[in-house]
């Protein structure tokens, strides 16, 4: 009998229902599965070309991939330090490597090779969360949280916790300096509208995305900061903030999803993109749902 409870308790942790219900965003009678677990704080989900998901675990500097069909392997041990992480449209890995301070892509050979570091003669903060727009620019997030694998003497250095971005030919611009910790970050597939959550104020705003990179109307998007963030096809924010918050694009929230553990980042994934990927704490997992993402 003992075997038995234990058992079951095995199961349901790591097959649960969705809790949820004002929508139909999420797939009928679907469940959360937990993907994988036993990660010391997994991190920085990004949907490839063909459907898999890489994710972090960072304090083990490790990049894990999930198969909707074979599940989770390790496919790097030694990344930098990667954190947040994006395909670009070459099908390139791009990571915040916050190990030097760096923006970084992984070539075929795994091997991280650095975009960019530093500003205005001095070392970032630590590159957190990214966004690619579909021309190649790319807006990343820069806070500060003081790691353990820096050297001694290592501090913050640039006077504002920043957003930067970094244009496809390689010139580097500040364009958001009024955050008090930027973090999460996504934009919409059509280039035009970005979305960067200020986690320490607990607000997500709106911009409008201008042809040189700049950002303009700034606008309250919704009361909630996030670590991490994606978009699906209808243009619904998720937010992660103790759970999923979900934001229609007017900024109401049209839905909230609980998981076993309180979730860090978020993305769609398999090939039909209709796959919710959670990193969440020590575990990842999944939800199948009737949207689909766009990344």
């Amino acid at each position: 009998m003992k075997n038995l409870i234990l058992t079951l308790l095995v199961l349901f942790s790591s097959v649960v229902f969705a809790q949820t219900g004002k929508t139909d965003l999420i797939a009928k009678d679907a469940q959360i599965v937990q993907a994988g677990s036993g990660y010391s704080f997994t991190e920085g989900p990004a949907v490839a070309p063909d459907g898999k998901v890489y994710f972090t675990d960072q304090p083990s500097d490790r990049i894990y991939v999930w198969d909707e069909k074979k599940g989770i392997s390790l496919w790097l041990e030694g990344t930098g330090r990667s954190n947040g992480m994006y395909f670009n449209s070459r099908g390139r890995l791009v990571s915040c490597a916050d190990e030097k301070n760096q923006l970084g892509y992984f070539d075929e050979n795994k091997k991280l090779i650095p975009m960019h570091e530093g500003f205005d003669g001095k070392h970032l903060n630590g590159p957190n969360d990214l966004w690619i727009s579909p021309k190649g620019g790319v807006w990343f997030t820069d806070p500060y949280y003081h790691r353990p694998w820096w050297p001694e003497g290592h501090k913050e250095i640039q006077e504002v916790r920043g957003v930067y971005y970094l244009s496809p030919d390689g010139i580097i611009t500040r364009v958001i300096d009024d955050f008090r910790t930027p973090n999460g970050i996504i934009g919409t597939p059509d280039g035009k509208i970005l979305y960067v959550a200020d986690i320490q104020a607990d607000i997500t705003w709106k911009y409008d995305i201008q042809p040189e990179g700049s950002l303009t109307n700034k606008t309250h998007f919704a009361p909630k900061g996030s670590d991490g963030m994606t978009i699906d096809g209808e243009g619904n924010v998720y937010l992660t903030s103790g759970k999923v918050w979900v934001y229609n694009p007017k900024g109401e929230l049209i839905e909230e999803i609980e998981f076993p553990e309180a979730p860090a980042n978020v993305c769609f994934g398999g090939k039909k993109r209709n796959i919710l990927f959670v990193t969440a704490r020590k575990g990842a997992y999944t939800l199948k749902m009737n949207v689909k993402g766009v990344q």
